[in-house]
């Protein structure tokens, strides 16, 4: 019932880009903070961006700032996140997460919900 739906994902060379999305339903959507993370094969999930409710903040991963840009439609309950100018580095399975207030928003353990995944490869 309570179910976030990642799209978008693909493949592309480097210095291309994607934008992601992320279709809530099930939920009050603008009352809920909404984030990014990620995880490649071996590594652990990390913190891409996030958004609050309101849209009034949002914090970037240091290695994306720049790059990509996390915007949110309350309308829409949907979150998208633009990847420019991506890298090999960026490829990983991006997740969606959502927390009516995220205790850290750049820690996995604060998001309750979370989305299926969107593959990302970026080939060199």
């Amino acid at each position: 019932q309570v179910q976030l739906v990642e799209s978008g994902g693909g493949l592309v060379q480097a210095g291309g880009s994607l934008r992601l999305s992320c279709a809530a339903s099930g939920l009050t959507f603008n009352l809920y903070d909404m984030s990014w993370f990620r995880q490649a094969p071996g590594k652990e999930r990390e913190f891409v961006a996030t958004m609050t409710r309101s849209g009034r903040s949002t914090d970037y991963e240091d290695s994306v700032k720049g790059r990509f840009t996390i915007s949110r439609d309350n309308a829409k309950n949907t979150v998208y996140l633009q990847m420019n100018s991506l890298k090999p580095e960026d490829t990983a399975v991006y997740y969606c997460a959502a927390a009516v207030r995220a205790a850290s928003v750049a820690r996995a353990g604060s998001y309750n919900i979370w989305g299926q995944g969107t593959q990302v490869t970026v080939s060199s």
